[in-house]
C-alpha cells in the first residue's frame, strides 16, 4: 500500500492511532457542513411561528450545535481537541416546505481541519431539532448530512459539487 493510500489514523501495526499534527503550520482553515431534518408541513409550520409548545426550537438547536462542535474530541476518539474561534449555525424551511436545512461554520487557525467539527455540529443540532419535535412528529427523518466546503491546510479549498455522491 502506498503512503498516500495509508489510513492517517492506524500505525504501521493496525493500530487506531492519533495523527501526529505537531510539525504541521498553522493556518486558517474553515469547514462547513450540511444536513437536513425531514417533517410534516404542521411541525414546520410550529417551528417557524414559534408555537411549539417546548419554545424556540432554533435557539435550542443551535445553541446545542454549537456545544456539539465545541464537544467534538469527547465524541469522536482520535480527533483532535481544537480551540474553535467561530461556530455558526443557520436553519433554513426547504424550498419544498418538507423540512430544515442546518448548515454550519467552523473555523480556527490551527494545524488540523475543522470539518468533523462542522459535521458534529450539523448532527447535533439535527438531533436536538428531532427530540425536541419527536412527540409531534415521530416520523422526521435526518439526512445528508455532510461537508459542502473546506478551506486552509496544505489542500486549501475544497467545495462539493452536486454531483459529488458516495453510493
Amino acid at each position: 500500500m502506498s503512503e498516500k493510500n495509508m489510513l492517517s489514523h492506524v500505525n504501521e501495526h493496525g493500530e487506531a492511532n492519533m495523527v501526529d499534527v505537531t510539525d504541521k503550520s498553522v493556518t486558517q482553515r474553515v469547514a462547513y457542513a450540511q444536513g437536513r431534518v425531514n417533517m410534516s408541513a404542521q411541525t414546520l409550520a410550529l417551528i417557524n411561528s414559534k408555537q411549539h409548545a417546548k419554545g424556540d426550537v432554533f435557539a435550542v438547536a443551535r445553541i446545542a450545535g454549537i456545544q456539539g462542535a465545541k464537544k467534538c474530541s469527547d465524541l469522536i476518539p482520535l480527533c483532535h481537541p481544537l480551540m474553535l474561534t467561530k461556530v455558526q449555525i443557520d436553519f433554513a424551511t426547504l424550498k419544498d416546505g418538507s423540512g430544515i436545512e442546518i448548515t454550519a461554520m467552523c473555523k480556527l487557525a490551527g494545524q488540523t481541519g475543522v470539518e468533523m467539527e462542522a459535521l458534529t455540529a450539523v448532527s447535533v443540532a439535527a438531533l436536538t431539532l428531532f427530540d425536541m419535535c419527536k412527540a409531534v412528529d415521530p416520523s422526521m427523518v435526518i439526512e445528508g448530512i455532510k461537508v459542502t466546503e473546506k478551506l486552509g491546510g496544505k489542500t486549501g479549498h475544497w467545495q462539493r459539487r452536486e454531483e459529488q455522491t458516495h453510493d
